[in-house]
């Protein structure tokens, strides 16, 4: 036996269990799409029906049984009255086994010296019955004549009485025990009904959050990821290109001061436009402020190459408004420049257009120069993967760069995005 200080661990212990067992079920329901949960509902109350008539059915075999298990009991002796063709026989064994234990008492008094009980008195004579009544000389059994077909008659119908009562019976027993358990079933099937109905819709939820926060984590650390690969270019700023322009200045202050301090405003006012957008962690901008970055960027570029680049810029000021990426531009005419144009000895013209098309707002960037791959790079490659990771992250399957070689010579840049305004 338990003693009492465990039993409120052991309710714990129990209660656990139960709701393991509970948790666990309620996973499985709720795993279970609706046609397979009415697929398993219906076999399981079939397999319950089949258990049912397995069980709880009353064979012709038991029936033989039971009624050969009550013959038998009449004819063993364990019976006090036997009827068969000659009459009705009585055994009083309970008067015997009364005198027996009379006598045995009274030896035992006897032997104590004790005074022995006044005889009783002899009963009345009983009345006189309608067929003759035969008793043995110990009065042990009763013998009443019959006529053989009442007798036989008789018997037939206390033994069919007898039969059909034990087979009622195990019928009453066998048809409780049916229907319990088809309840049981019933209620099991109910109970896991209601389990995916109701909790099975929390349980959904809560799944379907847990994977949404994943993924939306996932997707976070990917954006950022992005976007310091993005910033890390960004904070170069070309440093080539800032000490080539340095020295342009240096060289012109000696032999074109007003030529230099054009080109030292031009610096200034590529600064001003670049380093707040360096700073700014938006994720979305709009296309006229990179369009002025990039400007004031060609403006430089222009002191500094002269008629050896030719800029066609045609950005309309409806569109100056339309949300864009920052900095993908300014990667894209910095390729263009560097790749192309700049290493080209006679120079050539850069396009940059913006145009919308099927809802989408389409930027160009097109150079002659000579194209990617005929002079070796010197950067990290990651220009262009990095791009297609954060229109990626960014649109999703709407925005997209395609890198397309243009005729007779040079390289065209491709970005497209989801047409709407900047915030």
């Amino acid at each position: 036996m338990l003693p009492i200080s465990s039993l409120p661990q052991l309710l714990k212990t129990i209660l656990a269990w139960l709701q393991r067992a509970f948790d666990a079920t309620t996973t499985w329901v709720t795993q279970l799409s609706w046609w397979k949960f009415f697929l398993f509902a219906a076999l399981a109350l079939i397999a319950g029906s089949i258990l049912q008539d397995e069980l709880f059915s009353s064979s012709p075999d038991e029936e033989v049984v039971i009624k050969s298990h009550k013959r038998s009991s009449k004819g063993s002796g364990e019976t006090n009255i036997l009827i068969d063709d000659t009459g009705i026989h009585f055994n009083p064994r309970n008067s015997k086994n009364r005198r027996s234990s009379s006598a045995d008492a009274a030896e035992a008094d006897a032997q104590a010296g004790a005074v022995p009980p006044e005889p009783p008195e002899p009963p009345a004579a009983p009345a006189k019955p309608s067929y003759p009544v035969t008793t043995n000389a110990s009065g042990e059994e009763v013998h009443i004549e019959l006529p053989p077909q009442i007798g036989e008659e008789l018997s037939n119908a206390i033994e069919e009485a007898v039969d059909d009562a034990a087979e009622q019976k195990v019928s009453r027993y066998h048809q409780q025990a049916s229907t319990w358990f088809k309840s049981f079933v019933s209620l099991l099937v109910l109970a896991l009904f209601a389990m995916k109905a109701l909790v099975g819709g929390k349980k959904r939820a809560e799944a379907e959050t847990v994977t949404a926060n994943e993924a939306a984590e996932r997707e976070s650390m990917q954006r950022q990821l992005s976007e310091a690969k993005m910033q890390m270019m960004q904070a170069q700023v070309e440093p080539h290109f800032l000490f080539n322009t340095l020295a342009s200045v240096e060289h012109l202050i000696q032999v074109d001061p007003p030529r230099a301090a054009k080109m030292q405003r031009s610096l200034i006012q590529y600064l001003r436009a670049v380093l707040p957008q360096m700073r700014d962690n938006a994720l979305i901008t709009n296309l006229g402020r990179e369009a002025d970055m990039v400007q004031a960027y060609l403006n430089l570029l222009k002191m500094r190459m002269e008629e050896r680049l030719t800029v066609d810029f045609q950005i309309p000021d409806g569109l100056r408004s339309a949300a864009f990426p920052p900095m993908m531009l300014q990667s894209m005419v910095e390729n263009a420049i560097k790749h192309g144009l700049e290493v080209k000895p006679e120079g050539g013209t850069l396009r940059i257009v913006a145009e919308v098309a099927h809802s989408k707002l389409r930027v160009t960037v097109t150079d002659d120069g000579l194209g990617f791959g005929v002079v070796p790079s010197d950067g990290t490659g990651l220009g262009l993967p990095t791009i297609r990771e954060r229109l990626k992250l960014l649109h999703g399957d709407q925005g997209s760069l395609t890198i397309t070689p243009n005729q007779p010579s040079g390289v065209c840049a491709v970005i497209e995005v989801p047409y709407q305004l900047s915030k």
